[in-house]
């Protein structure tokens, strides 16, 4: 793609709305990940059923936001 092009497209995509231009970046990035693997998508969907039931059940040990906040501050210092 030559650059005038590049800038030509830019140039139109900057004439979009908001909603417009989010959605034409959704399917840009999408086309970036390839197809998707069912698998993958089926052992996310079991660990979040598996995580649920834990709450549930009462054998999650759950973080106030003020603890949470702490852990990540201090994961990112390290």
């Amino acid at each position: 793609m030559t650059t005038e092009t590049l800038e030509n497209l830019r140039s139109q995509i900057s004439t979009l709305s908001e909603s417009e231009r989010a959605a034409l970046a959704r399917e840009l990035i999408m086309s970036l990940d390839g197809p998707r693997d069912g698998s993958v998508e089926q052992a996310w969907s079991d660990e979040i059923v598996r995580r649920v039931s834990k709450v549930k059940n009462g054998e999650a040990t759950l973080l106030s936001r003020d603890e949470f906040r702490s852990k990540m501050r201090a994961r990112l210092s390290e």
